[in-house]
């Protein structure tokens, strides 16, 4: 392996001390941390090689796993889903960890609990489909403006209709607005 090749944090494997992590790399030689000890190598005589998989995209150099990473990012962010987690964040404090209990009136059926988070992500994942429909609607090359105005005011009214829940957001500017 070529010193050039090698970087901070890249993982490398040595054949005889195994998986180690470049910490520095000099003019000639690197420095890799081993699990027992921290060592200096130089990696044109030592027998290193890459420990993971690497991909070269127009001459650039990075690990799989940052591409991969990178490219999934991208992609779920161009189709609009969300990660839960950060759906949460808009979440009133008061609710968060809470349960959602759905108890029917016959008390010989069981009933149902539901963790807030859950519930609170699928409230937002409506809205946010919404916002999709109504961009889509809008930009619609065949439906007449006529029809447009008609599809806004059925979206008008699920806003409308999920105003309830506005009780669970943090913040207004997040809150189901009917237009």
């Amino acid at each position: 392996m070529k010193l050039h090749e090698l970087y901070v944090g890249m993982k490398v494997h040595h054949p005889h001390d195994g998986e180690g992590v470049v910490k520095a790399v000099n003019e000639l030689v690197a420095d890799i941390r081993f699990s027992d000890e921290l060592r200096k190598l130089s990696p044109e005589t030592s027998g290193l090689a890459p420990a993971e998989a690497h991909a070269e995209v127009q001459h650039l150099q990075v690990p799989l796993r940052v591409l991969v990473d990178q490219i999934v990012e991208s992609t779920l962010e161009h189709l609009g889903v969300e990660n839960p987690n950060d759906v949460v964040d808009d979440l009133g404090r008061r609710w968060l960890r809470g349960t959602l209990v759905l108890r029917p009136e016959d008390a010989s059926l069981q009933s149902k609990e539901v963790p807030i988070e859950t519930f609170f992500h699928k409230i937002v994942m409506l809205r946010n489909n919404l916002r999709v429909m109504e961009q889509k609607i809008n930009a619609h090359t065949v439906l007449s403006e006529a029809d447009k105005i008609d599809l806004q005011q059925y979206i008008s009214r699920c806003y409308g209709s999920m105003t309830t829940f506005n009780i669970l957001f943090k913040t207004e500017n997040a809150q189901f607005k009917s237009k």
